[in-house]
Protein backbone atom coordinates (compact mmCIF):
# COMPACT_ATOMS: atom_id res chain seq x y z
CA UNK A 1 0.00 0.00 0.00
CA UNK A 2 1.60 3.53 -1.33
CA UNK A 3 1.87 6.72 1.48
CA UNK A 4 -0.93 8.14 2.65
CA UNK A 5 -1.56 11.30 0.95
CA UNK A 6 -1.40 14.88 2.62
CA UNK A 7 -4.03 17.37 1.93
CA UNK A 8 -4.01 21.08 2.97
CA UNK A 9 -7.16 22.25 3.08
CA UNK A 10 -8.04 25.73 3.69
CA UNK A 11 -10.66 26.83 6.38
CA UNK A 12 -12.35 30.02 6.82
CA UNK A 13 -15.04 28.81 10.07
CA UNK A 14 -18.13 28.66 7.22
CA UNK A 15 -19.62 25.26 6.60
CA UNK A 16 -18.45 25.28 2.89
CA UNK A 17 -14.58 24.51 4.05
CA UNK A 18 -15.73 22.60 6.91
CA UNK A 19 -17.42 20.20 4.79
CA UNK A 20 -14.73 19.96 2.48
CA UNK A 21 -11.83 18.71 5.48
CA UNK A 22 -14.46 16.47 6.41
CA UNK A 23 -14.95 15.08 2.64
CA UNK A 24 -11.11 14.67 2.17
CA UNK A 25 -10.83 12.98 5.63
CA UNK A 26 -13.35 10.19 4.77
CA UNK A 27 -11.33 9.66 1.11
CA UNK A 28 -8.93 8.38 3.54
CA UNK A 29 -6.22 11.45 3.09
CA UNK A 30 -4.29 12.64 6.04
CA UNK A 31 -5.67 16.43 6.18
CA UNK A 32 -4.39 19.09 8.25
CA UNK A 33 -6.32 22.62 8.32
CA UNK A 34 -5.22 25.89 8.06
CA UNK A 35 -7.14 29.01 9.02
CA UNK A 36 -5.80 32.25 7.01
CA UNK A 37 -5.54 35.72 8.57
CA UNK A 38 -5.16 38.60 6.03
CA UNK A 39 -7.06 41.34 7.95
CA UNK A 40 -7.23 42.59 11.23
CA UNK A 41 -9.84 44.49 12.80
CA UNK A 42 -12.93 44.96 15.19
CA UNK A 43 -16.61 45.09 13.93
CA UNK A 44 -18.96 47.42 15.47
CA UNK A 45 -19.33 45.41 18.18
CA UNK A 46 -15.96 45.14 19.17
CA UNK A 47 -15.35 41.52 18.35
CA UNK A 48 -12.47 40.58 16.06
CA UNK A 49 -14.24 38.51 13.74
CA UNK A 50 -10.71 36.51 12.50
CA UNK A 51 -10.76 35.39 15.96
CA UNK A 52 -14.27 33.99 15.93
CA UNK A 53 -13.79 32.51 12.47
CA UNK A 54 -10.83 31.20 13.41
CA UNK A 55 -12.09 29.57 16.74
CA UNK A 56 -14.88 28.25 14.62
CA UNK A 57 -12.85 26.13 12.01
CA UNK A 58 -10.17 25.01 15.21
CA UNK A 59 -13.69 23.96 16.94
CA UNK A 60 -13.96 21.18 13.21
CA UNK A 61 -10.30 20.44 12.96
CA UNK A 62 -10.76 19.21 16.97
CA UNK A 63 -14.13 17.34 16.32
CA UNK A 64 -12.67 15.30 12.48
CA UNK A 65 -9.06 14.87 14.45
CA UNK A 66 -7.00 16.65 12.21
CA UNK A 67 -3.55 19.04 12.58
CA UNK A 68 -4.72 22.62 13.33
CA UNK A 69 -2.88 25.77 12.15
CA UNK A 70 -3.02 29.19 11.42
CA UNK A 71 -1.24 31.68 8.92
CA UNK A 72 -1.32 35.27 8.95
CA UNK A 73 -0.84 36.91 5.64
CA UNK A 74 -1.85 40.20 6.98
CA UNK A 75 0.91 42.45 6.02
CA UNK A 76 0.66 40.53 2.53
CA UNK A 77 -2.60 41.30 1.68
CA UNK A 78 -1.95 45.21 2.72
CA UNK A 79 0.54 45.60 0.24
CA UNK A 80 -0.42 42.96 -2.52
CA UNK A 81 -4.26 43.59 -2.43
CA UNK A 82 -5.35 46.55 -0.14
CA UNK A 83 -2.56 49.08 -1.63
CA UNK A 84 -3.96 48.05 -4.95
CA UNK A 85 -7.58 48.35 -4.31
CA UNK A 86 -7.04 51.94 -2.86
CA UNK A 87 -5.35 52.87 -5.85
CA UNK A 88 -8.01 51.53 -8.26
CA UNK A 89 -10.25 53.79 -6.45
CA UNK A 90 -8.06 56.58 -6.61
CA UNK A 91 -7.87 56.34 -10.32
CA UNK A 92 -11.93 55.94 -10.55
CA UNK A 93 -12.40 52.43 -11.12
CA UNK A 94 -14.12 49.78 -8.86
CA UNK A 95 -11.63 47.14 -8.09
CA UNK A 96 -12.62 43.52 -6.93
CA UNK A 97 -10.19 42.33 -3.91
CA UNK A 98 -11.80 38.70 -4.04
CA UNK A 99 -10.55 37.68 -7.51
CA UNK A 100 -7.24 39.67 -6.36
CA UNK A 101 -7.28 37.65 -3.14
CA UNK A 102 -7.78 34.52 -4.53
CA UNK A 103 -4.80 35.51 -7.13
CA UNK A 104 -2.00 36.39 -4.62
CA UNK A 105 -2.69 35.14 -1.41
CA UNK A 106 -4.90 32.10 -1.66
CA UNK A 107 -3.09 30.67 -4.52
CA UNK A 108 -0.14 32.09 -3.96
CA UNK A 109 1.77 32.54 -0.53
CA UNK A 110 -0.98 30.62 1.08
CA UNK A 111 -0.48 27.75 -1.99
CA UNK A 112 3.41 28.06 -1.50
CA UNK A 113 2.77 27.70 2.23
CA UNK A 114 1.08 24.33 2.15
CA UNK A 115 3.27 22.77 -0.22
CA UNK A 116 7.03 24.10 0.40
CA UNK A 117 6.54 24.48 4.29
CA UNK A 118 3.86 21.73 5.73
CA UNK A 119 4.80 19.55 3.23
CA UNK A 120 1.35 19.05 1.53
CA UNK A 121 0.83 16.46 -1.68
CA UNK A 122 -1.85 18.92 -2.75
CA UNK A 123 -4.37 22.03 -1.38
CA UNK A 124 -8.18 22.10 -1.41
CA UNK A 125 -10.61 24.29 -0.52
CA UNK A 126 -14.00 25.05 -0.01
CA UNK A 127 -14.97 26.43 -3.94
CA UNK A 128 -17.72 25.51 -6.10
CA UNK A 129 -15.64 24.59 -8.80
CA UNK A 130 -14.21 21.95 -10.70
CA UNK A 131 -11.31 20.76 -12.94
CA UNK A 132 -10.59 18.24 -15.81
CA UNK A 133 -8.45 16.10 -13.20
CA UNK A 134 -8.89 12.95 -10.37
CA UNK A 135 -7.37 14.03 -7.13
CA UNK A 136 -4.59 10.74 -8.10
CA UNK A 137 -3.78 13.11 -11.34
CA UNK A 138 -3.24 15.76 -8.80
CA UNK A 139 -1.03 14.31 -7.03
CA UNK A 140 1.05 13.41 -9.84
CA UNK A 141 1.70 16.88 -11.00
CA UNK A 142 4.91 18.00 -10.44
CA UNK A 143 6.27 21.48 -10.17
CA UNK A 144 7.21 22.46 -13.40
CA UNK A 145 9.64 25.67 -13.15
CA UNK A 146 8.03 29.03 -14.88
CA UNK A 147 10.65 29.64 -18.18
CA UNK A 148 12.49 33.15 -17.48
CA UNK A 149 11.73 34.03 -21.16
CA UNK A 150 9.02 36.16 -22.16
CA UNK A 151 7.48 33.12 -24.44
CA UNK A 152 7.49 29.68 -23.07
CA UNK A 153 9.16 27.22 -25.38
CA UNK A 154 6.43 25.98 -27.96
CA UNK A 155 7.81 22.87 -28.04
CA UNK A 156 7.46 22.08 -24.62
CA UNK A 157 5.08 19.20 -24.20
CA UNK A 158 2.10 20.55 -21.34
CA UNK A 159 -1.70 19.54 -20.66
CA UNK A 160 -3.08 22.80 -18.69
CA UNK A 161 -5.46 21.89 -16.55
CA UNK A 162 -8.75 23.31 -17.26
CA UNK A 163 -11.18 24.92 -14.58
CA UNK A 164 -15.07 24.05 -14.90
CA UNK A 165 -18.37 25.50 -13.42
CA UNK A 166 -19.34 23.52 -10.13
CA UNK A 167 -22.50 21.42 -10.13
CA UNK A 168 -24.33 24.15 -8.22
CA UNK A 169 -24.37 27.01 -10.79
CA UNK A 170 -26.16 29.37 -8.04
CA UNK A 171 -23.27 28.90 -6.09
CA UNK A 172 -20.18 28.38 -8.73
CA UNK A 173 -17.48 30.31 -7.95
CA UNK A 174 -15.13 29.90 -11.08
CA UNK A 175 -15.86 34.14 -11.42
CA UNK A 176 -13.69 34.82 -7.70
CA UNK A 177 -10.99 31.85 -9.31
CA UNK A 178 -10.42 33.22 -12.70
CA UNK A 179 -7.29 34.85 -12.23
CA UNK A 180 -5.73 31.59 -10.18
CA UNK A 181 -2.31 30.61 -11.89
CA UNK A 182 -2.13 27.43 -13.90
CA UNK A 183 0.94 25.98 -11.47
CA UNK A 184 -1.62 26.24 -8.69
CA UNK A 185 -4.74 25.17 -9.90
CA UNK A 186 -2.47 21.93 -11.02
CA UNK A 187 -2.47 20.91 -7.15
CA UNK A 188 -5.15 21.52 -6.11
CA UNK A 189 -8.37 19.56 -4.99
CA UNK A 190 -12.08 21.20 -4.99
CA UNK A 191 -13.37 18.48 -3.05
CA UNK A 192 -17.39 20.32 -3.25
CA UNK A 193 -17.06 20.40 -7.20
CA UNK A 194 -20.08 18.01 -7.84
CA UNK A 195 -22.30 18.88 -4.47
CA UNK A 196 -25.20 21.36 -4.30
CA UNK A 197 -25.15 23.86 -1.23
CA UNK A 198 -28.45 22.09 0.02
CA UNK A 199 -26.38 18.88 0.21
CA UNK A 200 -23.08 20.53 1.79
CA UNK A 201 -25.21 21.86 4.58
CA UNK A 202 -26.96 18.21 4.60
CA UNK A 203 -23.49 16.57 5.37
CA UNK A 204 -22.57 19.80 8.02
CA UNK A 205 -25.95 18.80 9.80
CA UNK A 206 -24.98 15.09 9.93
CA UNK A 207 -21.67 15.99 11.24
CA UNK A 208 -23.44 17.96 13.69
CA UNK A 209 -21.37 20.83 12.98
CA UNK A 210 -24.28 23.40 14.18
CA UNK A 211 -22.04 26.23 14.83
CA UNK A 212 -20.55 26.86 11.34
CA UNK A 213 -24.49 25.98 10.00
CA UNK A 214 -25.78 29.05 11.55
CA UNK A 215 -23.38 31.34 10.78
CA UNK A 216 -24.62 34.05 7.51
CA UNK A 217 -22.59 33.78 4.17
CA UNK A 218 -20.04 36.54 4.08
CA UNK A 219 -21.26 39.02 1.13
CA UNK A 220 -19.24 41.82 -0.40
CA UNK A 221 -16.20 43.10 0.86
CA UNK A 222 -15.01 40.87 3.71
CA UNK A 223 -12.69 43.09 5.66
CA UNK A 224 -15.50 45.55 5.70
CA UNK A 225 -17.98 44.02 7.60
CA UNK A 226 -21.30 45.80 8.99
CA UNK A 227 -19.67 49.26 8.21
CA UNK A 228 -21.00 51.50 5.81
CA UNK A 229 -18.23 51.73 2.32
CA UNK A 230 -18.34 55.25 2.77
CA UNK A 231 -16.99 55.30 6.18
CA UNK A 232 -14.54 52.61 5.79
CA UNK A 233 -12.72 54.00 2.50
CA UNK A 234 -12.84 57.75 3.88
CA UNK A 235 -10.49 56.18 6.53
CA UNK A 236 -8.10 55.82 4.10
CA UNK A 237 -8.32 58.25 1.14
CA UNK A 238 -8.67 61.77 1.71
CA UNK A 239 -12.44 63.68 0.70
CA UNK A 240 -12.50 64.74 -2.59
CA UNK A 241 -15.74 66.46 -2.36
CA UNK A 242 -17.59 67.51 -5.60
CA UNK A 243 -20.55 68.39 -7.24
CA UNK A 244 -23.06 65.72 -8.64
CA UNK A 245 -24.18 66.31 -12.15
CA UNK A 246 -27.14 65.94 -14.86
CA UNK A 247 -26.17 63.82 -17.39
CA UNK A 248 -28.76 64.99 -19.34
CA UNK A 249 -28.36 68.68 -18.80
CA UNK A 250 -25.01 70.03 -16.79
CA UNK A 251 -27.10 71.11 -13.94
CA UNK A 252 -25.46 70.57 -10.19
CA UNK A 253 -27.96 68.46 -7.81
CA UNK A 254 -25.59 68.08 -5.23
CA UNK A 255 -22.45 67.68 -3.26
CA UNK A 256 -20.70 64.51 -3.15
CA UNK A 257 -17.64 63.51 -0.53
CA UNK A 258 -15.71 61.94 -2.70
CA UNK A 259 -15.91 59.81 -6.77
CA UNK A 260 -14.46 56.90 -4.88
CA UNK A 261 -17.07 56.37 -2.65
CA UNK A 262 -19.43 55.57 -5.79
CA UNK A 263 -19.79 53.05 -8.37
CA UNK A 264 -21.14 52.86 -11.85
CA UNK A 265 -24.96 51.91 -11.40
CA UNK A 266 -25.03 53.15 -7.73
CA UNK A 267 -28.62 55.06 -6.24
CA UNK A 268 -26.33 58.25 -5.62
CA UNK A 269 -28.25 59.59 -2.46
CA UNK A 270 -28.83 63.22 -2.51
CA UNK A 271 -30.13 65.83 -0.13
CA UNK A 272 -33.65 67.62 -1.27
CA UNK A 273 -33.90 64.75 -4.32
CA UNK A 274 -37.57 62.92 -3.85
CA UNK A 275 -36.77 61.11 -6.75
CA UNK A 276 -33.58 58.69 -7.39
CA UNK A 277 -30.52 59.25 -9.58
CA UNK A 278 -27.83 56.38 -10.54
CA UNK A 279 -24.61 57.23 -11.18
CA UNK A 280 -23.32 57.01 -14.77
CA UNK A 281 -20.20 58.28 -15.25
CA UNK A 282 -16.87 60.27 -13.36
CA UNK A 283 -14.05 63.04 -13.93
CA UNK A 284 -11.67 62.47 -11.45
CA UNK A 285 -10.24 66.04 -12.67
CA UNK A 286 -12.95 67.78 -11.73
CA UNK A 287 -14.38 65.22 -9.54
CA UNK A 288 -17.63 65.93 -10.72
CA UNK A 289 -20.16 62.87 -10.45
CA UNK A 290 -22.47 62.28 -13.38
CA UNK A 291 -25.87 61.03 -12.53
CA UNK A 292 -29.08 59.99 -14.55
CA UNK A 293 -32.75 59.93 -13.37
CA UNK A 294 -33.64 56.08 -14.13
CA UNK A 295 -32.24 52.97 -12.87
CA UNK A 296 -31.58 51.99 -16.89
CA UNK A 297 -31.12 55.54 -18.61
CA UNK A 298 -29.12 55.09 -22.00
CA UNK A 299 -26.29 56.53 -20.20
CA UNK A 300 -26.00 53.34 -17.89
CA UNK A 301 -25.57 51.18 -21.01
CA UNK A 302 -22.97 49.58 -23.23
CA UNK A 303 -21.72 46.72 -24.51
CA UNK A 304 -18.12 47.24 -25.60
CA UNK A 305 -14.84 46.96 -23.06
CA UNK A 306 -11.22 46.49 -23.36
CA UNK A 307 -9.31 44.44 -20.57
CA UNK A 308 -6.12 45.16 -19.66
CA UNK A 309 -3.62 41.75 -20.47
CA UNK A 310 -5.80 38.86 -20.38
CA UNK A 311 -5.09 36.11 -18.04
CA UNK A 312 -5.74 32.90 -19.74
CA UNK A 313 -6.24 30.10 -16.96
CA UNK A 314 -4.35 27.72 -19.60
CA UNK A 315 -1.81 30.14 -19.82
CA UNK A 316 -2.55 30.73 -23.49
CA UNK A 317 -5.33 31.94 -25.58
CA UNK A 318 -8.03 29.19 -27.59
CA UNK A 319 -6.42 27.70 -30.74
CA UNK A 320 -9.59 29.64 -32.03
CA UNK A 321 -8.98 32.89 -31.18
CA UNK A 322 -5.39 32.39 -31.84
CA UNK A 323 -6.05 31.59 -35.38
CA UNK A 324 -8.92 34.39 -36.43
CA UNK A 325 -8.17 37.05 -33.67
CA UNK A 326 -12.30 36.62 -33.17
CA UNK A 327 -13.98 34.35 -31.08
CA UNK A 328 -17.72 33.88 -29.50
CA UNK A 329 -18.08 32.81 -26.10
CA UNK A 330 -19.89 34.11 -23.08
CA UNK A 331 -18.55 36.60 -20.22
CA UNK A 332 -19.93 38.19 -17.20
CA UNK A 333 -18.48 41.18 -15.01
CA UNK A 334 -20.75 40.41 -11.54
CA UNK A 335 -20.76 36.92 -9.99
CA UNK A 336 -24.10 35.42 -10.23
CA UNK A 337 -25.27 37.72 -13.56
CA UNK A 338 -26.86 35.73 -16.38
CA UNK A 339 -23.82 34.68 -18.61
CA UNK A 340 -24.27 36.94 -21.80
CA UNK A 341 -22.96 35.62 -25.35
CA UNK A 342 -20.22 38.16 -27.05
CA UNK A 343 -17.20 38.51 -29.31
CA UNK A 344 -14.02 38.42 -28.50
CA UNK A 345 -11.26 40.14 -30.26
CA UNK A 346 -7.68 39.80 -29.50
CA UNK A 347 -5.29 42.69 -29.50
CA UNK A 348 -0.94 42.48 -30.18
CA UNK A 349 -1.00 43.56 -26.71
CA UNK A 350 -2.86 40.09 -24.94
CA UNK A 351 -5.34 42.65 -24.16
CA UNK A 352 -8.83 41.88 -25.64
CA UNK A 353 -12.09 43.62 -26.71
CA UNK A 354 -15.47 42.12 -25.54
CA UNK A 355 -18.70 43.21 -27.48
CA UNK A 356 -21.61 41.67 -25.65
CA UNK A 357 -24.39 40.32 -28.22
CA UNK A 358 -26.67 43.47 -26.17
CA UNK A 359 -25.96 46.84 -24.09
CA UNK A 360 -25.68 45.95 -20.72
CA UNK A 361 -26.16 47.88 -17.53
CA UNK A 362 -23.17 49.74 -15.50
CA UNK A 363 -20.32 48.09 -17.14
CA UNK A 364 -17.64 49.17 -14.54
CA UNK A 365 -13.63 50.30 -15.21
CA UNK A 366 -11.80 47.62 -12.46
CA UNK A 367 -14.19 44.95 -12.41
CA UNK A 368 -13.36 41.83 -13.84
CA UNK A 369 -14.31 40.48 -17.49
CA UNK A 370 -14.61 36.59 -16.69
CA UNK A 371 -15.23 34.10 -20.20
CA UNK A 372 -16.98 30.90 -20.53
CA UNK A 373 -17.05 28.81 -23.28
CA UNK A 374 -19.59 26.49 -22.43
CA UNK A 375 -19.21 25.20 -18.75
CA UNK A 376 -15.29 26.45 -19.02
CA UNK A 377 -13.47 29.26 -17.09
CA UNK A 378 -11.29 30.76 -19.70
CA UNK A 379 -9.31 33.11 -17.65
CA UNK A 380 -9.98 36.98 -16.76
CA UNK A 381 -8.74 40.45 -17.34
CA UNK A 382 -9.58 43.73 -15.66
CA UNK A 383 -11.86 46.16 -17.46
CA UNK A 384 -9.56 49.30 -18.29
CA UNK A 385 -11.69 50.87 -21.37
CA UNK A 386 -15.72 51.21 -22.12
CA UNK A 387 -17.18 51.92 -25.35
CA UNK A 388 -19.75 55.09 -25.88
CA UNK A 389 -23.09 54.64 -23.32
CA UNK A 390 -26.41 54.57 -25.61
CA UNK A 391 -27.15 58.40 -24.44
CA UNK A 392 -23.47 59.04 -26.46
CA UNK A 393 -24.60 56.83 -29.62
CA UNK A 394 -28.19 59.01 -29.11
CA UNK A 395 -26.70 62.24 -28.72
CA UNK A 396 -24.29 61.47 -32.14
CA UNK A 397 -27.13 60.62 -33.89
CA UNK A 398 -29.23 63.61 -33.25
CA UNK A 399 -26.72 65.73 -34.06
CA UNK A 400 -25.91 64.21 -37.16
CA UNK A 401 -29.61 65.08 -37.85
CA UNK A 402 -31.80 61.63 -37.59
CA UNK A 403 -31.62 59.73 -34.41
CA UNK A 404 -33.20 56.07 -35.82
CA UNK A 405 -35.54 54.67 -33.84
CA UNK A 406 -35.18 52.80 -30.15
CA UNK A 407 -36.19 49.53 -31.79
CA UNK A 408 -33.93 49.48 -34.77
CA UNK A 409 -31.04 47.02 -34.34
CA UNK A 410 -27.26 48.62 -33.77
CA UNK A 411 -23.89 46.99 -34.93
CA UNK A 412 -21.02 47.39 -32.61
Amino acid sequence: MGAVRHVVCAMSGGVDSSVAALLLKRRGYRVTGVFMRNWDSLDEGGVCAAERDCGDAHRVSRSLGVPFHQVSYVKEFWHDVFSRLLQEYQQGRTPNPDIICNKLIKFEHFHKYALNTLGADAVATGHYARTNQEDEDVFRQMHIPRPQTLFRDRFEIRNPVRLFQGADRLKDQTFFLSQIPQDALRRTIFPLAGLTKDFVKKIAAEAGFQHVLKKKESMGICFIGERKFEDFILQYLEPKPGNFVSIEDGKVMGEHKGWFTFTLGQRARIGGQKDPWFVVDKDINTSEIFIAPTTNHPALLRDTLRTDRFHWIAEEPPAELIKTKMMECHFRFIHQMPLTPCTVTLNQDGSVWVVASQPLRALTPGQFAVLYKGDECLGSGKITRLGPSEHTLQQGRKRLGGAPPDTETRSP
